[in-house]
This record gives structure tokens, C-alpha cells and sequence, in this order.
């Protein structure tokens, strides 16, 4: 019959020996039933078998394609030579001994630059094979997945193909980031209670402008907590909105309670200088209820920011910024009503709520002037741009060069556009995976939310971006 498909061999008898064989047995399908010729559907649908001369076409097909993708897995499996590098390591004793400053600085940015090499070549390591082995899973092109590779099994998740040392790292960071979160709005309901009963026993302009930014604070925390939940909601219907992930909205959130805070403290300053006009009130002291919740919010604030200083998420530094604000307000807001009523200095009080005023003004005005930036595409800093061009020297066994390696903000995150060299004769497929590895070894460091890689076969060419491209609309 015309277009039957035969297979010579009992099915079943194929499918115990498979199983019996066991490794690489994915569900019912078997890695040699490409060459055996039965074909089966990731999506649970099975396909008849093919005829022989078609099954050799696709295991011939197949094999070359896997020695293809093998030659690029050795050149980027060659890691660079770990013990070597941390021979040029010193230690903690080593840099506390050290009188010189700017040598233990040299030596301190040496360790960190040693770091940023080992957690790329881990990276590269645990990344690029799972990548190449994700290519073409349909080599027949018949509509069914044959082939399963990492990128499949974790359904696009790059995270989960990270070394164990690294995502033990990168979620022990979140839980710490969520821990001060959450201390943060705890420690701001109970300081706003307080706070709001000791301006009832008392006057004194100082400590109401202390308790607003006591309420400002715990509107900060919460922009911060709320947003932090919906980054990590992983929604279907969040995914299609926003295509290319949540994590602006943190920067966003920053800057919206950046704008509230200058407004408000602007509002303070403006009483300020009207209590400075006549008639002139009398100077007035601070309860011991207003004394003790502005002591303990200098103890509390300042041991919160000290705790959550080593964590480098920009929302918790965003609440130590704000810790280390309150401890210098809440401080001055002590002793300025104090002093004034001491020393019989009627102006005092006003004076100093003015002065914390713009000091919060200038503070929080810099926050979110460096968030405007950030949103708007400031370039990377030099850190973060020798670290991606160590990646691409990572790259050197399988490209002829790199043209050009731009990274820039998008948020607290970066995008990096990665401009490759290849030999002008180099295949199509081959100048695919070189590329697309590139691009999720990128994606899978944590300074990293995009990556886009183009490929070029001349060194003097275009750019690839029209210089104009922002005036021309």
C-alpha cells in the first residue's frame, strides 16, 4: 500500500528491552528510537514508524548535528584553571594585616574580581550543555519533539540549570531580602503607634515631623513588600503583560515613595518658616513618652540597618538608606527640642525640624534622581561590564571576535547586547547555538535580566543601531 509505514520487530519486546537498558528513558521513548524509527510525542501522542530509508536520513542527520554540537560543548567545557586562580586569593588575616590602605584595596577588588571569573566559568560550566542539547528538538521537522534537553525539561526556567552552590546563594539572598522586608514593616506599625501617642502629649514641631516620616516609612515598606510579591508571582496571565518580567516595578516603587517623601517633608519645611514669623510661641519640652519612642526608634532603626547592610538587593537597600535617615532625624529630633528648652531658644524647635526637612529633601531626592536614570537606560558600571566581557572571552574557543559589548540599566537590572564575530562561511546552525548559549549563559547571571546577541562576520561594519534612532520620532 502506497505511504504504509512498516516496522520489522515486536513493539513491545522493544519497549521492555529499553526500559531494561534504562538510562536516558524518558516516559515511553526510548534515545535510540530515533534511529529505530519509532517516533514519539512529547505532547503523549505516539507516530506510526517510519520507513528505513527515511529512518537513516534522520540518524545520519542526527548524528551530525550531535558532533556539531559536541565540538562546541568541549571548546566551552575547558573551564579556566580554578585551583590556579585561587592561589592569587588572599585571606581575611591576609587583608586585615595589611597597613597599606590602597594595597589592601588593590587586593580586596583582586579577591572580587577572582569571584566574578569563578561564578561565569560555573555558569558556563552548568549552563551551556543543557542549552546545546535543547537545540533542534524536532530534527525531522514532523511536528513531534524527539529530542528533550535541559532548556525543555525546566520549561525555559534557566535558574534551575545553575550550579547547586549558586541558587543555594541566590535564594538564601531572597530569603534574606524577605526576612528585612518584613521586619521593616513590623518595626514601622509599632514605631507610628508609639510615635502617634507622644504627639498628643506634646507640641513640639520637631516630633511631628518625626511621626510623618514615621507613616512615610511604613508607606515606603509596604510599596516595597507589595511590589516584591507581585515580581515573584509567576501568573500565566502576569507572563503575557509583561513579556520581559516584573523586576522594574521595584525601581518604580522606590521612585514613587521617593516623590511622596519630598512632597511631604516640603509641606514641613513650609510650617517651619511659618512658625518662625510672629506671633512667637513660647519653647516647649518633649514628654517622656515623646523621649522614649524617639529613643527607641534610634535603637530600633539603627540595629535593623545595621543588620540588613550586607544584603545588596536595591529594595533593602533602599530601607537601610531609610533606617540610616531615620536614626540622624530621629536623633536631631531629640535633641533640638531639648536644647531649645534648655537654653531658652524660642526658635530652636522650628530651626531644626527645617534643617532635618531638607536634609530628607536632599536624601531622598538623590534616590530618586538615580532611579529616573537607571530607568532611562544609564550604562553599566565598569564592574558589571568587565565581568560580562570576561563572559565573552569565555566564548573565544568557538568565535572569531566580539565587535561590541554594550550593557546598560533597564531598572535595578541589566541588559547587555553582545555584537559576535564569526567566520563568514560559518553555517547557519552553528552561528545559532553559539549564539543562543551566549545569550542564556548571560540571562543566568544575577546581574543580568536580558541578553541579546547579534552576529557579524566583518569587524569595521555598522554598529547595528542608528546613532539618530531617539530623534527621529
Amino acid at each position: 500500500m502506497v505511504g504504509k509505514r512498516l516496522w520489522n520487530g515486536d513493539p513491545a519486546k522493544y519497549d521492555q528491552e529499553a526500559r531494561h537498558r534504562g538510562q536516558g528513558y524518558v516516559g515511553d521513548r526510548h534515545p535510540r528510537d530515533l534511529e529505530i524509527g519509532r517516533y514519539h510525542s512529547f505532547e503523549g501522542r505516539k507516530s506510526r514508524p517510519r520507513p528505513g530509508i527515511l529512518r537513516f536520513q534522520d540518524a545520519a542527520r542526527t548524528a551530525l548535528e550531535d558532533a556539531r554540537r559536541g565540538e562546541i560543548k568541549r571548546a566551552l567545557m575547558h573551564g579556566i584553571d580554578r585551583e590556579g586562580l585561587e592561589q592569587y586569593r588572599k585571606t581575611d588575616e591576609e587583608l586585615k594585616a595589611m597597613k597599606n590602605k590602597k594595597l589592601r584595596a588593590f587586593y580586596e577588588a583582586q579577591n572580587e574580581r577572582l569571584n566574578d571569573w569563578l561564578e561565569v566559568d560555573a555558569v558556563v560550566m552548568a549552563i551551556a550543555d543543557d542549552v546545546l542539547e535543547s537545540m533542534n528538538p524536532d530534527p525531522d521537522h514532523d511536528g513531534d519533539q524527539e529530542r528533550c534537553g535541559g532548556i525543555q525539561r525546566v520549561e525555559g526556567n534557566i535558574g534551575e540549570l545553575l550550579p547547586d552552590e549558586e541558587k543555594e546563594k541566590r535564594r538564601s539572598a531572597s530569603r534574606k531580602a524577605n526576612w528585612a522586608i518584613n521586619i521593616n514593616v513590623i518595626a514601622n506599625i509599632l514605631l507610628l503607634a508609639g510615635k502617634g501617642f507622644a504627639v498628643f502629649t506634646t507640641g513640639s514641631l520637631s516630633l511631628v515631623a518625626s511621626l510623618v516620616d514615621s507613616a512615610l516609612d511604613l508607606l515606603c515598606t509596604l510599596i516595597v513588600w507589595s511590589t516584591s510579591r507581585l515580581v515573584l508571582w509567576r501568573l500565566e496571565a502576569m507572563r503575557r503583560r509583561f513579556p520581559v518580567g516584573k523586576r522594574r516595578l521595584e525601581p518604580l516603587g522606590i521612585l514613587v515613595f521617593s516623590i511622596i517623601m519630598v512632597i511631604s517633608f516640603l509641606q514641613i519645611l513650609q510650617e517651619s518658616v511659618s512658625r518662625l514669623l510672629p506671633p512667637h510661641a513660647e519653647a516647649e519640652i518633649l514628654s517622656w513618652a515623646a523621649i522614649a519612642s524617639l529613643l527607641a526608634t534610634i535603637v530600633l532603626k539603627g540595629a535593623i540597618g545595621l543588620g540588613c547592610r550586607p544584603i545588596k538587593t536595591s529594595q533593602v537597600q533602599a530601607l537601610v538608606q531609610d533606617c540610616k535617615t531615620d536614626v540622624i532625624f530621629n536623633t536631631l529630633s531629640l535633641l533640638f527640642p531639648f536644647i531649645g528648652y534648655r537654653a531658652n531658644i524660642w526658635w530652636l524647635d522650628p530651626v531644626g525640624a527645617g534643617l532635618l526637612s531638607l536634609f530628607i529633601i536632599y536624601d531622598w531626592g538623590h534616590t530618586c534622581f538615580n532611579n529616573v536614570v537607571r530607568l532611562s537606560g544609564e550604562a553599566a558600571d565598569d564592574h558589571t561590564l568587565k565581568k560580562l566581557i570576561y563572559l565573552a572571552y569565555r566564548f573565544a574557543p568557538v568565535v572569531t571576535g566580539f565587535k561590541n559589548v554594550t550593557a546598560y540599566h533597564a531598572g535595578d537590572g541589566v541588559w547587555v547586547e553582545f555584537d559576535v564575530l564569526l567566520d563568514e562561511k560559518t553555517p547557519l546552525n552553528r552561528s545559532h547555538d553559539i549564539a543562543e548559549t551566549l545569550q542564556y549563559c548571560a540571562e543566568g547571571l544575577g546581574e543580568v535580566d536580558r541578553a541579546f546577541v547579534t552576529t557579524d562576520y566583518a569587524a569595521s561594519g555598522p554598529l547595528g543601531h542608528a546613532l539618530d534612532a531617539e530623534w527621529n520620532h
